[in-house]
């Protein structure tokens, strides 16, 4: 049994294969992630932060090299497989919510526990509880349209977490929220890394969310370019390097 919940070797994603449009957005990655870390994805735009994120959590299948989590190669998964998979380890948290506006608050939730064929009654409590936590028990017959931003990214995490899955995929997650409830998202996301040790594998452009991971993984290019560990780092200071890291990054423009 690997040491690693997520493995990817010689990962490289080519668009447009064989055609005169052909682009290599990401260039034979090694990567690992182990249970419980907090990891952050930076890069400039276009550097392949969110190709790398969805070729690593399911969303979408490298033209060539492995993903491996839990142990089981993906690649050899039918689509089928696949989503069972997905709704049975993985929470998605994305900027835009990804709620159905044709559902209300509770039947969002519940999805990934339908798909898995739950008892209803078990569905009731589970979403019910989740809804609690999270302060929307009272917005669970109201639909997305209905809801403030805020409210709807607390849907979209309890629908993240209701499967209580090892790992949380957050792209961009507070892309869409003002800085109170970007804080708060930043606060959950902690505690239950730190509590309950979920694997979260995040991406922002914000030096500030950045500095609430374990470590940073600066992607360029399609490269992995640089890592930064906080170990014994107190926030402010990890902050600050991956502020100089960025800084750096920008100045090379200018040169």
């Amino acid at each position: 049994m690997s040491e690693y919940i997520l493995q990817a070797k010689n990962l490289t994603k080519i668009y447009g294969l064989h055609s005169e449009n052909e682009f290599e957005a990401l260039h034979g990655i090694d990567f690992t992630v182990t249970s419980g870390e907090f990891i952050c994805i930076m890069g400039p735009s276009g550097s392949g932060k969110s190709t790398f994120i969805n070729n690593i959590s399911t969303i979408d299948m490298p033209t060539s090299g492995w993903v491996r989590i839990h142990d089981i190669d993906i690649r050899t998964m039918s689509s089928h497989e696949i989503g069972k998979f997905r709704y049975q380890n993985l929470g998605f948290v994305f900027q835009d919510f990804n709620l159905l506006d044709t559902h209300t608050l509770f039947e969002n939730i519940a999805m990934p526990l339908s798909l898995a064929h739950i008892d209803r009654t078990q569905i009731i409590q589970r979403v019910q509880a989740m809804a609690k936590q999270l302060n929307i028990e009272q917005l669970l017959n109201k639909y997305p349209y209905q809801c403030s931003g805020g409210q709807r990214q607390r849907a979209a995490i309890a629908r993240a977490l209701i499967n209580q899955p090892q790992i949380i995929i957050a792209d961009e997650p507070t892309g869409n929220l003002d800085s109170e409830n970007s804080h708060e998202l930043l606060m959950l996301l902690k505690k239950l890394n730190e509590d309950y040790q979920t694997t979260i594998i995040m991406v922002s452009h914000d030096p500030f969310i950045a500095s609430y991971s374990s470590r940073l993984v600066y992607i360029k290019d399609g490269y992995i370019e640089q890592m930064i560990k906080r170990e014994s780092l107190t926030q402010d200071e990890y902050f600050q390097k991956i502020v100089e890291l960025n800084s750096a990054e920008s100045r090379r423009h200018f040169q």
